[in-house]
């Protein structure tokens, strides 16, 4: 392990799928693996689990993502993306795949990466209520607001 690397501690839960990996060197995702079968018809979605638990740090949250080759070549993507996994959460990691394809089903095999997850620090935040907010060049622009 190199200095400033995160040591998370895992639980393999099934022995026949990976845990979670970069497939290269600097990547900031870490591939997910089914850790079973399913098909997935057109606008279906499933809940796989990926056959591990994790402990996270206080302080660290999972981010669950879809993975783009599946999302541009197979309309596949995640209902709750980016799903969150708590650091006091320790139950099997699981995906929620949809398929977006209005006509191809999408069949998962056990091993296959199905989505990729980022660890990263997120700070506990507690709120002030104030009477006014500093004022910025954007103001409340909100949607579209900065043009095509």
């Amino acid at each position: 392990m190199s200095a400033g690397t995160l040591a998370v501690k895992i639980k393999r839960l099934d022995p026949h799928v990976d845990i979670p990996c970069y497939t290269r060197e600097g990547d900031a995702g870490m591939d997910l693996h089914a850790a079973e079968d399913a098909v997935l018809a057109p606008f279906e979605r499933k809940l796989i689990p990926c056959g591990f638990a994790l402990a996270l740090p206080a302080g660290y949250g999972a981010f669950v993502l879809p993975r783009s080759g599946l999302a541009a070549r197979n309309g596949i993507s995640i209902v709750n993306a980016p799903g969150l996994i708590d650091s006091n959460y320790r139950g099997e990691v699981k995906v929620v795949l949809v398929n977006l394809d209005p006509r191809e089903p999408f069949e998962v095999k056990r091993n296959d990466r199905i989505a990729q997850m980022l660890v990263m620090p997120v700070p506990a935040v507690s709120f002030e209520l104030c009477d006014d907010l500093d004022q910025t060049d954007r103001g409340a622009a909100g949607f579209g607001s900065s043009g095509k």
